[in-house]
């Protein structure tokens, strides 16, 4: 069993004597945090022996509601499982008006190994996989995000806040370096946060459409910190923008006529020595395009695991920067698989599948898989798309919710790689939200069929 080292939680505590409390969570199947308050003088023993907390919170829909079909409720008397802190997360949560910290938790069972539906685990996984093959994965997390007019998301109508100068854009103006000032108060404090916390957070762009944005996360050569790091992060844009009076959302589409928002994953593969294994210049080398191979293969499958919501269905059109097909391409956004420009020293795919509502563990276990599935399996990708591939690839991923799902439980590779356990509690999980979703009956519905039909 591994977990957290006293001595960091004592060094945290003698560094920091205005912290108060500590938020320690872990992230369940659907990408909440759920967890508990600590006060300061619980901290060191929380690090020394763990913390309880009941199995049952890992089987819960994005609502909060049980999933029996789980296992993990009744079926275990809701016992409680051994949740240890994760090493290097113990950071600051600056957004709190209370002096705050914060630090991530995952699950072990009473004998020590991990359990299996904690979605940190399903990272660890793969990446203990690839490593013994002799591959060692350097990954990036890109998030794009909406904020919201705090006033129309309560009143159930969404538009763009209004920027420090009062002026509200209502027109698409992508990269507009304009937007980044009229947001400079919000976005400075994202970065100071950040800072504080010791996220790489990067470059900083407007997107294609108001109020959207994407700070671009450093390359991490350890996977699990870097899918800590978007979930940290997620966690930071959220609370610095109520601090600011706005809502930020990773909601993947939360206008029907703007673009969605979408979760680039950035991998390569390096030696034990730290050499790209991807390197080079011109065409793709031969383990570089089994990695692909692998991602394009286990697409339609996967899709569920990249797509998780009802909503998330809503992104995938065409001349939208979300894939509809299989395909590859270098240096080209109208593929769901890219493989960048830049030094060949730095070369890397782009898996531009996911959505922004993804829990990046199941997200990054399952790129990670799909690359050694497809190393392993040496398979062919095919060809490069060259121009506009909305033109040329015909629409073959699952289009909604239900169809994903299918697939994805008739998937022999997600429980071969993310693990039995965890794909059987997670497409349960999932099955059970999107039946949920579809017995309830929207607006829309009253006000299309109730007196015409």
């Amino acid at each position: 069993m591994k977990g957290g080292d006293p001595t960091e939680a004592e060094a945290f505590l003698a560094g920091h004597p205005e912290i108060r409390q500590f938020e320690a969570f872990l992230t369940d199947p659907s990408g909440v945090q759920r967890g508990k308050i600590l006060r300061r003088e619980e901290l060191v023993a929380a690090y020394r022996h763990g913390r309880p907390l009941p199995c049952s919170i890992l089987s819960l829909d994005i609502t909060g509601a049980d999933v029996e079909e789980t296992g993990l409720v009744w079926d275990q008397g809701d016992s409680d499982r051994d949740c240890r802190p994760v090493p290097g997360t113990l950071t600051m949560a600056p957004w709190l008006d209370t002096p705050s910290a914060q630090f991530v938790l995952t699950s072990f069972e009473k004998d020590g190994t991990p359990t299996a539906a904690d979605p940190r685990h399903a990272v660890a996984r793969v990446d203990a996989a690839l490593r013994a093959a002799g591959y060692f994965p350097v990954v990036a997390i890109e998030l794009e995000f909406y904020l919201i007019d705090r006033e129309a998301m309560l009143a159930g109508r969404p538009r763009p806040p209004a920027g420090k100068s009062g002026f509200r854009q209502s027109q698409l103006q992508a990269y507009l370096v304009q937007d980044l000032e009229d947001f400079s108060p919000f976005l400075d404090e994202v970065y100071r946060g950040a800072e504080a916390m010791g996220l790489p957070a990067r470059t900083l762009i407007a997107e294609y459409a108001p109020g959207q944005f994407e700070i671009v996360l450093g390359h991490r050569t350890d996977a699990l910190r870097a899918a800590d790091d978007a979930i940290l992060f997620k966690r930071l844009v959220k609370g610095v923008a109520e601090r600011r009076g706005y809502i930020a959302t990773f909601m993947a589409k939360p206008y029907a006529t703007w673009s969605g928002s979408g979760m680039h994953v950035h991998a390569s593969l390096a030696d034990s020595a730290g050499n790209n294994l991807f390197a080079g210049e011109g065409e793709a080398n031969a383990l570089l395009k089994f990695a692909i191979g692998g991602l394009l293969a286990t697409m339609g499958e996967s899709m569920a695991m990249f797509a998780p919501n009802a909503n998330s269905y809503r992104r995938f059109r065409r001349n939208s920067y979300a894939p509809v097909g299989p395909a590859w391409a270098i240096d080209n956004r109208s593929v769901p698989v890219r493989v960048t420009a830049g030094p060949p020293a730095s070369r890397h795919l782009e898996q531009r599948v996911a959505g922004a509502d993804a829990n990046p563990y199941v997200a990054l276990a399952t790129v990670l898989a799909a690359m050694l599935e497809g190393i392993e399996k040496s398979i062919d990708p095919g060809a490069p798309i060259v121009g506009n591939g909305y033109e040329q690839i015909a629409p073959s991923l699952p289009s909604s919710w239900p169809d994903a799902l299918a697939a994805a439980r008739a998937s022999d590779f997600l429980p071969r790689r993310l693990g039995e356990r965890f794909t059987e509690i997670y497409l349960a999980i999932k099955q059970a939200e999107c039946e949920r979703f579809f017995a309830e009956i929207p607006d829309l519905d009253y006000a299309l069929y109730l007196r015409l039909a």
